[in-house]
């Protein structure tokens, strides 16, 4: 389970969502799927759960979903947004 880390501020747009590093004061722009992950993981769900809701909100399959949802969160810890 992964959840942001206590000083990323988080805010919805149009297109996506936008996360503000307080710490460091550098912004993320997370696209629509990239939002519809992030929101899967917050809510307590892990890979399979974001996967099955990319393939519900987007025309995409099975695999390329799983593969754009891990590809997801390896930026998220990447650069620190989340925590275990």
């Amino acid at each position: 389970m992964l959840s942001l880390r206590q000083d990323i501020s988080m805010v919805a747009v149009e297109d996506g969502m936008v996360l503000l590093d307080e710490r460091s004061g550098r912004y993320y722009q997370v696209n629509g799927s990239g939002a519809v992950v992030l929101g899967v993981l917050l809510e307590g769900g892990g890979e399979d759960e974001a996967a099955d809701a990319l393939t519900e909100g987007y025309d995409v399959c099975r695999e390329r979903a799983l593969a754009d949802a891990a590809e997801i969160i390896r930026r998220l810890r990447t650069t620190g947004l989340v925590t275990p």
